[in-house]
């Protein structure tokens, strides 16, 4: 490799190490562990970035994790009854892993993705009748918008329609998950798009949280009943092109599935040397 592109790539890790360890700020408070940094979130079923409540080795620590502060992390996950989930840039901290598995913690690989930011981004077709916007606070479709990953990502989701996604918009509003999102979609902590049939209802999603000039797409599914017209792509294109409309440089992603990782590569995002670990974590924001 050569010197200006090794000196590129690190200067993306950088980028990218910088927002894991800023974004959380936005949801949760710090609290520090020697080597690694613990997100609490700051309210009960606020919002939050990441897992509900990771740890992150600190700059200071990256190099090397002691043992016994991922002791110390743990005890006070378990104090707080959240998952005991560490999230880190594998580069970064290349020893964390072994120290992570050894303590009995499934450990995941995301590797990442960052699109060019010189790239133009390909227009999508929109299947007729199919429109897509980013969605206020106040927007009527938002509870709805909000309840689609729940039926994307369930593992029963099978053909779920509108019927279903009435009773999972339902069950967000009542369960505080809508009163919980509209404050950082008014601050701006966190914009939400989706792609809507001509009756409004909500076809597919996706999320990005803006910080440092930086942001990571995700969050992106799709009504049971609606895949396979590409409403994904498209969602994640509007995506990535908001956060560069407002002032976001550097836009990346994490990825699965090496068939997410072609689809997301006909966008022109490419492979960014960067690996993310993630170790108990059920799910991420």
């Amino acid at each position: 490799m050569s010197d200006h592109l090794l000196r590129a790539d690190t200067d993306l890790r950088a980028r990218i190490e910088q927002y894991y360890a800023t974004v959380p700020l936005l949801f949760a408070d710090a609290e520090e562990f020697g080597s690694l940094r613990l997100f609490v979130r700051k309210a009960a079923g606020a919002p939050y970035y990441g897992g509900p409540s990771h740890a992150q080795p600190t700059a200071a620590g990256s190099a090397e994790v002691a043992p016994a502060d991922i002791a110390l992390v743990r005890a006070r996950q378990r104090e707080l009854g959240v998952p005991e989930a560490f999230e880190w840039l594998d580069e970064v901290a290349p020893s964390l892993r072994a120290r992570v598995e050894a303590d009995g913690l499934p450990v995941t690989e995301r590797p990442l993705m960052v699109l060019d930011p010189h790239h133009a981004l390909p227009e999508q077709p929109l299947p007729d009748g199919v429109t897509i916007r980013a969605l206020d606070a106040d927007d009527p479709a938002l509870p709805a918008a909000l309840a689609v990953p729940r039926l994307a990502f369930a593992k029963d989701g099978g053909s779920a329609g509108r019927a279903e996604l009435a009773v999972a918009a339902a069950e967000v509003t009542a369960d505080g998950t809508l009163d919980a999102v509209r404050p950082t979609l008014h601050a701006g902590h966190k914009t939400l798009v989706a792609a809507l049939a001509a009756d409004g209802t909500p076809l597919a999603v996706g999320h990005y949280h803006p910080a440092v000039a930086t942001t990571e797409i995700g969050g992106i599914g799709t009504l049971p009943i609606a895949r396979r017209q590409g409403l994904g792509a498209t969602v994640a294109g509007a995506l990535a092109t908001h956060a560069r409309d407002h002032g976001v440089r550097t836009v990346f992603l994490a990825y699965a599935q090496e068939s997410v990782a072609r689809l997301y590569a006909r966008l022109g995002f490419r492979p960014a040397g960067t690996t993310l670990l993630i170790a108990n974590q059920p799910a991420r924001s």
